[in-house]
């Protein structure tokens, strides 16, 4: 798993960074839509979670996404997270990682966090033809369902890099993409504590954190991240809870 952790850093620090600029600049013209949004199209009943009743509308709530799991450092954030009792939602890729750790996909499942998909491979989906984008997103929604008894509705995209074809692959499969707001580059350093200033300084209300707990310096900085954070009055949220009492729909985009 260092071997992978090492390998995403690399392609993060050389690939990553302009990918994820581009994508999160508006200079694509993706449409997406806001937590704010989504709740406001909504009906008026609010959604319940294992952490408790929280109504986004009324207080400030962020949401922590972790990319690229489970590896060897996510049962550590797993005891983090239920330590502070803040849920959180993971976008898990198949290869390497569901397959590998079956136990931590459940034990997230069990413990009230949000299991949703990476893709299989980590491919580019936009440099794919639409039976590979099938195939991709097909193989860890199988997956998830069988160890926890229930398909995810949830995926982000490989680099935040989407299209009209990803789009329509995702309404079939049932899943709605999720992007992100803030991100720490947590690629590009092993050093917790500027990961932590990194997100503090990006984070605001409906936040979408974007953190991977396969590299060595972020789940250090979970602690720190989520006290700040609190001392500033948000509530952790999942992603759904988020959009609360809205529901993310297949094939939307949202950030």
């Amino acid at each position: 798993m260092k071997k992978t952790g090492t390998a995403f850093r690399t392609l993060g620090t050389l690939a990553a960074t302009a990918a994820l600029t581009l994508a999160l600049s508006g200079c694509t013209g993706l449409d997406t839509t806001a937590p704010s949004a989504a709740r406001a199209q909504a009906a008026t009943d609010v959604r319940a979670a294992r952490f408790g009743t929280v109504d986004c509308r009324e207080v400030k709530c962020v949401a922590l996404t972790f990319d690229a799991g489970p590896s060897e450092h996510s049962a550590r954030l797993l005891d983090i997270l239920k330590e502070k009792r803040v849920p959180a939602t993971f976008f898990l890729l198949g290869k390497r990682h569901i397959e590998k750790y079956p136990e931590l996909v459940r034990r997230m499942a069990d413990e009230g966090h949000e299991v949703a998909s990476h893709t299989w491979d980590h491919k580019i989906l936009t440099r794919l033809g639409p039976e590979e984008i099938r195939e991709e997103l097909r193989r860890p929604n199988q997956e998830i369902a069988r160890l926890t008894g229930r398909p995810p509705t949830l995926m982000r995209p490989p680099q935040g890099r989407t299209d009209d074809t990803v789009h329509e692959i995702c309404r079939e499969l049932g899943l709605a993409e999720v992007l992100w707001s803030v991100t720490a580059k947590d690629y590009t350093t092993t050093d917790p504590d500027l990961i932590t200033r990194r997100v503090l300084a990006q984070a605001s209300r409906d936040g979408i954190i974007l953190l991977h707990d396969i590299y060595d310096g972020t789940v250090p900085a979970v602690p720190g991240i989520i006290g700040a954070l609190k001392e500033r009055g948000y509530v952790f949220v999942t992603v759904p809870q988020l959009l609360a009492p809205g529901k993310a729909e297949p094939g939307k985009v949202y950030r």
